[in-house]
């Protein structure tokens, strides 16, 4: 008897330290961890492709990236029950549409930034329940850079790119951007258990 009464507590301790390692795992700061890593990871593709179409094709060719080749890397981050977008106050896409948490965190994020923070350090954390869902949200705040951003963001575009824009997006907002102002955020959810 002595060894099943072992046998049973020596299990116990293992499910035991399993559960915490996978609540250790899905803490939020953990998670906050993982979601800095795919934006770092997004973030570093778009601008990749965003550069070399630059190289190649100026900023009209640039405009094509962001409008075919960011959503499919946005999709491939979307692993591990992630879901990763981008989105922001002053839309280029409508389908990036911020939802309330989004918009409230893009404003605090201004406002932030209007108070002197560096917004390359701007993100927000948190688990939000909502409609008995509870998710894991992460943002982080995307700055705009003067290149390659200005030419196809800035407040001075040339009539190409005015042009390529008008095609794509016909009800863009999402210029008159000064170097250093916030152009929207990466933001991440993952649905909890």
């Amino acid at each position: 008897m002595a060894f099943r009464t072992g046998g049973i507590a020596i299990a116990m301790a293992i499910l035991g330290v399993a559960a915490a390692e996978a609540e250790e795992a899905a803490s939020p700061e953990a998670l906050a961890v993982e979601a800095r890593g795919i934006v770092g990871r997004f973030a570093d593709k778009l601008k990749g492709e965003l550069v070399g179409a630059m190289k190649e094709g100026g900023p009209v060719a640039a405009i094509s990236v962001c409008n075919t080749a960011a959503p499919a890397i946005a999709s491939e981050a979307s692993t591990g029950g992630w879901i990763v977008r981008r989105t922001s106050l002053k839309l280029r896409n409508p389908a990036t549409a911020p939802d309330a948490w989004e918009a409230e965190t893009l404003a605090r994020f201004d406002a932030a930034k209007a108070g002197g923070a560096d917004p390359t350090k701007l993100e927000r954390a948190e688990v939000v329940e909502s409609g008995g869902q509870r998710n894991f949200r992460y943002m982080k705040a995307i700055p705009t850079a003067a290149e390659p951003c200005l030419a196809c963001h800035g407040t001075n575009l040339a009539e190409p790119v005015k042009a390529k824009l008008a095609e794509l997006y016909p009800d863009d907002k999402a210029t008159g951007y000064s170097a250093g102002d916030i152009r929207g955020a990466f933001t991440l959810t993952k649905p909890l258990p």
